[in-house]
């Protein structure tokens, strides 16, 4: 099984497939250097983008990432406010220092290429890298994919048959689903909420104590990357020149009198999921939520829902674990890769997860979380992943506010149902991974389709 602390990821924007992922998979590769007795012999790193990776690469600052990576940081623990400057002085220098020990020559425009001819197969996120000595013999090669929410897999990893298609990590858990049948014959036979499921689950991991730090934490960043996001003004990076919009819809409604509070709802939730991904576009610290491009969505539900006035740490970890448990099952039985599923697989699941999550917090039972979770991703179907330059802007800043607000109301209409839903979660999940597979390639982060031809950068 996997644990919710694998979804909920702390890293840096804008992409968690294209940023965190790249800077996993360059450091797992020089770490593999010193693993095989090849770091003292390493005098050049070559690197190709391919796929997704290749054509929405600049974009989404993978080229940053991969620097990062091989100069030995990792996205939990690197300061984004100095990385810009690391990274300018690598293309000036055309140097860096490889895991942080030691200097090599490295040109990103002649080492680091985007390779938009090679045809991926196995996932369209693909990253070769190789290592050699300083008279050109090859030390090691390897080929990598991110595949979403900050995952990353080697090529033998992906070749190697799964039995069941399950992809097996950690060891046994008291209540291993692989569905949200599963899920809820669990709950129905322990009488025990979805939440309470999950967390006997990460018992096995870890102590009780260390899974409720981490859920602290997790929040903790999330609300503080909301904060910075409601007071930082400007521009985003990029040629779009897209202003940030969430201070001053803040302002607006620090300044409006309280009786208009009920009109207001969506204007709480639209500033919240804005002033996150304002600030994953501009690079800053993020979690995963399950993605970077849809990390607006559960922070926004959670800060309006869960941190008010009564707000209590009983009521946020519910909610992250809830929403982690219905991760793991989109993360299990699809993917929650935009280059894969479109933008369903990124703001469909993370919708899906706060509802379902909200409907928790609220006091629905097991059938009604997973039904709501449910609506929020039966009513994402078929949403594509087109954005605009190849930046994390337009439209997906304004998508997780929509998203936000869409979970609200999927966890209300759960609520409010008579009886079990007709659509199960399980057959919305299959819906999604079946219209990915359909869905074509241009509408699946490689920005060569919808909104990204059809809007003239500027």
């Amino acid at each position: 099984m996997l644990s919710v602390l694998d979804l909920f990821r702390i890293g840096i924007g804008p992409s968690s497939s294209h940023t965190v992922g790249p800077i996993r998979i360059a450091k797992r590769f020089v770490d593999s250097l010193h693993r095989e007795k090849m770091f003292g012999a390493a005098s050049r790193i070559e690197v190709r983008l391919r796929g997704s990776l290749a054509f929405t690469g600049s974009g989404h600052a993978t080229p940053k990432a991969i620097l990062l990576g091989l100069m030995g940081m990792e996205p939990e623990t690197l300061n984004p406010d100095s990385a810009d400057a690391q990274v300018a002085k690598v293309y000036a220098e055309k140097s860096l220092m490889l895991g942080g020990e030691k200097s090599i020559a490295f040109d990103p425009d002649v080492n680091l290429l985007f390779d938009y001819e090679t045809e991926t197969t196995l996932h369209p996120n693909e990253m070769w890298m190789a290592a050699y000595d300083e008279d050109g013999q090859e030390l090691r090669q390897q080929t990598y994919f991110s595949t979403g929410g900050g995952f990353i897999a080697s090529k033998e990893q992906l070749e190697t048959p799964l039995e069941d298609d399950i992809v097996q990590i950690g060891g046994s858990v008291p209540f291993a689903f692989t569905s949200a049948a599963e899920l809820l014959a669990f709950c129905k036979a322990e009488d025990l909420a979805i939440h309470q499921i999950i967390y006997a689950n990460e018992d096995t991991m870890r102590p009780r104590a260390e899974t409720d730090a981490a859920l602290d934490r997790i929040a903790e960043v999330m609300l503080a990357c909301i904060d910075r996001g409601l007071n930082t003004e400007g521009y985003l990076p990029g040629g779009l020149k897209v202003k940030r919009r969430a201070p001053a819809i803040w302002q607006k409604l620090h300044g409006a009198p309280l009786s208009n509070e009920r009109e207001q709802l969506f204007d709480w939730l639209n500033v919240y999921a804005m002033a996150v991904n304002e600030e994953n576009a501009d690079g800053g610290q993020i979690v995963t939520a399950p993605t970077n491009g849809a990390a607006g969505i559960i922070p926004a539900v959670l800060k309006h829902y869960c941190c008010g006035e009564r707000a209590n740490a009983v009521n946020i970890r519910k909610f992250l674990l809830a929403a982690g448990g219905i991760g793991i099952l989109y993360k299990q039985r699809a993917s929650i890769s935009g280059a894969e599923m479109g933008c369903q697989g990124e703001v469909g699941v993370a919708c899906s997860m706060a509802a379902g999550a909200l409907a928790a917090v609220w006091g629905g039972n097991p059938e009604q979380v997973t039904s709501a979770a449910e609506i929020g991703m039966e009513h994402n179907l078929g949403l594509t992943c087109d954005p605009v330059g190849g930046l994390v802007q337009i439209p997906c800043i304004e998508r997780n506010a929509i998203g936000a607000v869409k979970a609200a109301n999927a966890a209300r209409l759960a609520l409010h149902a008579p009886a079990q839903m007709k659509v199960s979660l399980d057959q919305v999940i299959e819906t999604m991974r079946q219209t990915g597979l359909d869905m074509s390639s241009k509408y699946k982060e490689t920005s060569q389709g919808g909104l990204a031809v059809n809007v003239v950068e500027c």
